[in-house]
């Protein structure tokens, strides 16, 4: 039996579809109400399929979930009832209003009248549109669009909400906004189920976070402690051309070096203390005559905790790096 006092919470979760395909493999979860729990994986781990099960509009082949203390199969209408969902396709009808898809939205679940007209008003304020509320959304921009359909997952006030890539194709301004729009409505209390690619997304925004790859979950916690089990300092070198494994060999055994990751263009050093690495591997680059552009050592980051969990690096993080330059 569910556990009433989880906002969400499954058991062995699972999900093969037609071929042998196991898109998710036996994943569980336990997710406190008021929390905003990221779910963090490239294209194609899960991230997706998962939502889907926990909205009840995919069937799980195995194991079990609960929403709000409901089962997601046996009673998938009450489920329906206390959850909200923005799914990454936004079905917004380009020609009514801001106004006018929230107030039919409301229609949806029974709040009529007055009270359609005031619990539009709320939530257009929430999300920063009551400005725009009397344009066509097809006037949008595409984070003004993401903001209201956001609005349109919050007319019943759910428990739980549940936001698939809710910045993805967004520029970095818009993707700010949506993240203080989704500090608000989980500081109102509803539970926050946010899948993303983006790092600093993540770190940013969830209270805990599961990195999910290939089906299957290979490590949870909060940012700050996942990156703090890291145990090490990252000491990034950037080659602007010299050869990667002729500079590995430079550097060689050098004291509480743990690996070497060969990035674009440069080496990621994993060592016990950073900065005092700093001296011996100039040192040791200079002995064998080879020259790198720059040297800078960093705290690890959740990509280096995505790197160590998974071996590779997450897509979206070359895209997070370039929006920052």
């Amino acid at each position: 039996m569910a556990d009433s006092a989880l906002a969400i919470e499954t058991h062995d979760l699972r999900r093969t579809f037609k071929g042998g395909v196991e898109a998710v493999r036996g994943i569980d979860l336990w997710i406190a109400p008021g929390e905003i729990f990221g779910f963090l994986g490239p294209n194609g781990a899960g991230k997706t399929t998962t939502v889907r099960i926990l909205c009840t509009l995919l069937p799980p082949s195995g194991g079990r979930a609960s929403v709000a203390g409901i089962d997601v199969v046996a009673d998938a209408g009450e489920v329906r009832r206390r959850i909200g969902v923005a799914l990454q396709e936004i079905g917004l009808d380009p020609v009514q209003t801001g106004r006018e898809l929230l107030e039919l939205q409301c229609g949806l679940y029974g709040i009529t009248g007055a009270d359609a007209k005031r619990r539009t008003g709320e939530l257009l304020e929430l999300v920063g549109l009551t400005d725009a509320a009397d344009r066509r959304t097809k006037t949008y921009s595409g984070g003004m669009k993401r903001r209201l359909d956001l609005a349109s997952a919050l007319v019943h006030s759910p428990e739980v909400l549940f936001l698939d890539e809710p910045t993805t194709g967004l520029d970095p301004a818009s993707r700010l906004t949506v993240w203080d729009e989704v500090r608000r409505i989980n500081a109102a209390g509803t539970t926050v189920f946010l899948t993303t690619q983006y790092l600093e997304e993540a770190d940013e925004l969830c209270d805990r976070l599961a990195i999910i790859d290939d089906g299957a979950i290979v490590a949870e916690g909060s940012p700050e402690r996942l990156k703090a089990q890291m145990g090490h300092d990252v000491v990034r070198l950037e080659l602007n051309g010299a050869d990667p494994a002729t500079t590995e060999a430079a550097i060689g055994q050098l004291p509480g070096l743990e690996r070497v990751v060969v990035e674009q263009q440069a080496l990621a050093l994993y060592v016990e203390d950073g900065a005092a690495s700093i001296a011996e591997i100039v040192r040791r680059l200079d002995r064998e005559s080879v020259q790198v552009s720059a040297i800078a050592v960093s705290r690890p980051s959740l990509d280096d905790v995505f790197l160590q969990a998974t071996g590779r690096r997450l897509e979206g993080t070359e895209e997070e790096e370039a929006e920052a330059a």
